[in-house]
């Protein structure tokens, strides 16, 4: 994050170990690791499997502790085929006594067994997505590996659900994810949205330039939806820029119209330009929050997003962007029309993304860690 952060005073006396789930990259959830690894600069971080390479500095000064996993050869580039063994690894992991345990999970990083009286402060930003939502996106097209993975995944939910008993307070990132893991876990949990660094999300000032160009950023992988983005935009017509890489690159980029440009992997600050000079972004999918949005919005630019999920939290209709309904080409061509037909306010957008910056992340936060703190111990 780009600003200097306001830490309560009595987190500098605290004991704290960080969990993760891994670190092969810098998407949301390793920005919101950060600024807890900015917090307790002298904590250990456990992780199943660390690439050094591919993580912040700020994530690389801390002392980095891995599973048995890390020892298996390119691992960092395949460890989704060896989900079985993610129980296994973690339950492996022996953390030191601390004052407290902050888990950064979607995963498995939330069955991390407390030392002692160590207490267990779960962000979750999300149960377990393969185990319990999105089946169909991630194994339906094979049939083959659904038949395969049922079982396996069932063993997971059980497993999933029994080591939630480990966390003496859960932090959901959304309303859409708090309801969810009462789903999965059967538990109650605090909100705090996921920071968005708005101090380096910002308006370009000086561009005078008529917007030209529509703009996806996103993993280019099933759920994610952006098929129907291609498609909308191969019939509208309209330039649409596709940011990101994943296993539908090549799928789609052969059922795109000319319109449609596939960009790959960008850094973060051609994203912030692209942010900065798009007319719109279009954000297809179901997703547990959705930093992307967010990040457009500071930039003072209307989002397209389907009406569920993390979005209907994030995104203000009518004041900072339109809703579609059902994830059809038709529904989202037609939000397409209605938003390139409004007329913005960009500093009305910005302000509703301002309501989710890095500070008001650490403030809630604080409170949550607090009344872990002081709870009955729930382990």
């Amino acid at each position: 994050m780009s600003t200097e952060l306001h830490y309560p005073k009595e987190w500098s006396d605290l004991n704290v170990v960080l969990c993760h789930d891994w670190l092969t990259g810098m998407r949301g959830g390793e920005r919101v690791l950060e600024i807890l690894c900015q917090a307790f600069p002298s904590a250990p971080i456990y992780t199943l499997l660390y690439n050094r390479d591919a993580v912040s500095e700020t994530i690389n000064a801390h002392a980095v502790h891995t599973s048995f996993l890390q020892r298996v050869p390119g691992i960092t580039k395949s460890y989704r085929n060896f989900l079985p063994l993610f129980p296994a690894a973690i339950r492996h992991m022996m953390p030191p006594e601390a004052d407290l345990i902050i888990s950064t999970s979607h995963c498995v990083a939330k069955s991390l067994r407390p030392t002692g009286k160590t207490r267990h402060l779960c962000y979750c930003f999300t149960p377990m997505r393969y185990a319990w939502c999105f089946y169909e996106e991630y194994f339906g097209s094979n049939s083959l590996k659904a038949v395969i993975a049922k079982p396996i995944l069932s063993a997971l939910r059980r497993w999933d659900r029994t080591t939630a008993s480990r966390v003496d307070r859960f932090v959901s990132i959304s309303q859409h994810v708090q309801d969810r893991l009462r789903m999965a876990y059967g538990r109650e949990s605090d909100i705090v949205f996921p920071p968005v660094d708005v101090h380096r999300c910002t308006p370009d000032e000086t561009t005078t330039s008529e917007c030209s160009f529509d703009l996806v950023v996103s993993a280019l992988v099933p759920y994610k939806r952006v098929d129907l983005a291609v498609e909308a935009y191969s019939r509208l017509g309209y330039p649409l820029k596709v940011v990101g890489t994943g296993t539908e690159f090549d799928h789609l980029r052969k059922k795109a119209a000319g319109n449609v440009e596939f960009l790959g992997w960008q850094t973060d600050e051609s994203v912030l330009e692209l942010y900065r000079s798009c007319r719109m972004l279009i954000f297809p999918g179901e997703e547990d929050f959705g930093i992307v949005p967010l990040e457009a919005q500071a930039c003072g630019k209307p989002v397209v997003a389907f009406r569920k999920g993390g979005a209907t939290e994030t995104v203000n209709d009518g004041v900072s962007g339109v809703f579609f309904d059902e994830q059809s080409v038709e529904s989202l061509a037609q939000a397409v029309e209605a938003c390139a037909s409004t007329t913005w306010n960009p500093r009305a957008v910005r302000q509703h993304a301002e309501q989710f910056g890095p500070q008001q992340f650490i403030d809630g936060l604080t409170r949550s860690v607090t009344a872990c703190l002081q709870s009955e111990h729930h382990a």
